[in-house]
């Protein structure tokens, strides 16, 4: 009988890779504004809720209006 050599491999799990969470402020609505005042109202509407979708949103509304009205 012939004798068989198998070759193993080992895989080696690498080191996960380590990303930092840099979440930028919320935009402050602008003072005297009516928009601004009602998509933040929204927000914390939002947030008080648990919904980060939401919060994110009106986040990007909020700074849609800045460069288009502020």
């Amino acid at each position: 009988m012939a004798s068989r050599t198998t070759a193993q491999t080992h895989t080696v799990q690498e080191k996960p890779v380590d990303l930092p969470l840099t979440l930028e402020p919320d935009p402050k609505p602008t003072p005297g504004c009516a928009h601004c005042d009602k998509v933040a109202m929204d927000r914390d509407r939002a947030k008080a809720n648990g919904d980060g979708s939401g919060v994110s949103d009106c986040n990007v509304r909020l700074r849609r209006h800045f460069s288009d009205a502020h």
